[in-house]
């Protein structure tokens, strides 16, 4: 049987959908095939607008983050006159006397051995924004003479809020040359080397390592005496902080100078003791899961959020719905959040870091200090409190308990009260009376009770132990761990939430130990 043939109007409609599509193809192959000869053309044109390399234009090489790696012919005859003294003064064609003289009311502060300690010395400031750049002029203009300068970017408008030494000008420019270029109008004779790089594992020895910029004859090695760390990237942070640390250079570290705005409130002391700044507790905290536990000086600010004051800016929803975020970042890993920021209050930081370095370097006493708050008895006392509670609680289960001790340190619980549970309850909030306490163990306690080589100790990681007062712990102790009462029906949702949470965060720093 010959198949059924197609309604007329069936096949009319069927053509008549064809053409409408090769039509609408065919326009639109049309359309974006004129907008790319149009694009081609007016990318020929753009190229053939620019001229020719010559005495009058001019071009530099480029970074790997698009800056200039050089800076340009002085602007204007000003800054050349200022760089032909500060090349003739760096040969030591520069009168001493001239020297003294600008350095005359640091010479009567820190006597004549003060100075000439400082005047040959050799610091490394890394980064070179609000608090880099205050803190490098200070160090300049007080008698540092060999200053090795480290920053990747370029000055920004935004920038000349905050800035020491930029001007308007000077927007586009690499911060490095920026600042040499000013400083040697201000200190011809300092010898001020300029490195155009962002620090990072692969080259942080060879932007530490020694002075090889503009050597003098007859001048000795000469390695770094102070690191400044200005950098507001909390990886590269760390990673700065950890390698001078491990070979005995000394660091001091700038932590957060954005959302603050009471210079009162700064204050200079070891990285263990720093409070109230989340830049600082960040840094301590994964400095602490890597060994390093105290010995490195920070400037830090214990002033309190409140109401009305500024906050970190929020990233645009639209941007959040994309998903990654990270990308918006200007590099990898770096902040893609708007951090407000005083002007005034890097400046603070940077002098502050700068003061430090000075007065460390000149042998001058030094009587400030942020102790420990009084806590070091505190966390003993909860040691001591925390192993009768392991003890009475495999006594309950049927052990006798002795001999048994618990593998934690008076430093576990500085760290799980301060960088964990930031000083606060689990259950109240309150923050006196503190008691640490096991959450729960699965199967109960026995289970993980061990004998080995003769001791005998109980098997205990830091996430299966929460802060409480002692009366909640008390509680906690009789209703749950001996009444065997679910920590998940027996608290409401916002401690459950709590406890998640600190939980949760403290497995993620486990993988820094």
């Amino acid at each position: 049987m010959a198949p059924s043939l197609m309604p007329l109007h069936t096949s009319q409609t069927v053509q008549f959908a064809l053409a409408a599509s090769i039509g609408a193809i065919t326009a639109t192959t049309l359309i974006f095939g004129s907008l790319a000869i149009r694009r081609r053309i007016a990318t020929e044109d753009l190229k053939a607008s620019i001229p020719e390399l010559s005495e009058q234009h001019q071009a530099l090489p480029l970074t790997d983050f698009g800056g200039a790696k050089r800076a340009s012919k002085a602007a204007d005859p000003e800054e050349a006159r200022a760089a032909r003294i500060a090349a003739r003064a760096r040969r030591g064609e520069y009168d001493e006397a001239l020297i003294l003289e600008q350095l005359a009311r640091n010479r009567v502060f820190l006597g004549d051995e003060g100075l000439g300690k400082l005047r040959g010395a050799f610091v490394v400031v890394v980064g070179l924004g609000g608090v880099g750049s205050h803190c490098v002029a200070a160090l300049a203009r007080s008698g540092v003479e060999r200053i090795r300068v480290v920053d990747f970017d370029q000055v920004t408008l935004s920038s000349l809020n905050r800035h020491a030494l930029a001007t308007g000008a000077d927007v586009g420019s690499p911060k490095v040359q920026v600042v040499r270029k000013r400083l040697e109008a201000v200190v011809p004779w300092v010898r001020i080397d300029a490195r155009n790089e962002l620090l990072k594992g692969e080259n942080v020895e060879r932007l530490l390592g020694p002075w090889d910029e503009q050597v003098q004859d007859g001048e000795e090695e000469k390695r770094v005496d102070w690191v400044v760390d200005a950098i507001d990237n909390i990886d590269t942070k760390v990673e700065l902080l950890k390698y001078c640390y491990g070979r005995g250079i000394k660091v001091i570290s700038a932590m957060g100078a954005g959302i603050k705005s009471d210079p009162t409130m700064v204050l200079v002391g070891d990285i263990s003791t720093s409070f109230e700044d989340p830049l600082s507790q960040a840094t301590r905290r994964r400095l602490r899961v890597m060994g390093v536990k105290e010995g490195i000086p920070v400037v830090f600010s214990t002033e309190k959020p409140g109401e009305g004051k500024a906050q970190l800016q929020p990233i645009a929803d639209k941007e959040v719905e994309k998903g990654d975020v990270g990308a918006l970042g200007v590099l990898p890993d770096f902040r893609v959040r708007i951090l407000p920021v005083l002007g005034t209050m890097p400046a603070v930081f940077g002098y502050a870091a700068a003061n430090h370095v000075i007065c460390s370097l000149a042998g001058y006493p030094m009587d400030y200090r942020v102790g420990d708050r009084g806590r070091d008895k505190m966390y003993e006392g909860m040691l001591t409190t925390m192993q009768g509670m392991m003890g009475r609680l495999v006594r309950h289960e049927g052990d006798n308990g002795i001999g048994l001790r618990v593998p934690v340190s008076k430093d576990d619980v500085s760290y799980l009260v301060e960088e964990v549970y930031r000083g606060k309850s689990v259950v109240s909030g309150l923050s006196t009376r503190l008691a640490l306490v096991p959450w729960k163990l699965q199967g109960g306690f026995m289970p993980h009770v061990k004998n080995e080589h003769g001791q005998k100790y109980i098997k205990l990681k830091l996430t299966d132990l929460v802060l409480m007062t002692k009366e909640e712990g008390q509680r906690h102790e009789k209703e749950v761990l001996m009444g065997g009462q679910d920590p998940d029906t027996f608290y409401d949702r916002e401690v459950l939430d709590t406890v998640k949470r600190r939980q949760e965060e403290e497995r993620q720093f486990e993988k820094y130990r």
